[in-house]
């Protein structure tokens, strides 16, 4: 039996342990932000703040879908990518 089989529990690492993982818990952070910006954005009909598109409920909705994809992927990817051969 292999050491990672032996003790699971051992090879793996927390969510704020590597560099990677911190890297991608700030984008999924920034992606979740984007998403209830975007999201309250389209609610009120506004034009976003940088771009200056008018945007309205669907387009907010779409927006903020996307920006909640972002931050569910690289979550994930925080959470389940292993270190590297270097570790």
């Amino acid at each position: 039996m292999t050491s990672t089989a032996a003790n699971p529990g051992e090879s793996e690492t927390g969510l704020l342990e590597t560099r990677f993982s911190i890297g991608a818990t700030v984008l999924a952070v920034i992606s979740v932000l984007v998403a209830i910006l975007m999201a309250w954005t389209g609610f009120q009909g506004d034009e976003l703040l940088i771009v200056g598109t008018e945007m309205n409920v669907v387009t907010g909705m779409a927006g903020s879908m996307l920006a909640l994809f972002v931050a569910v992927v690289a979550l994930v990817a925080a959470v389940y990518m292993e270190p590297g051969f270097d570790h």
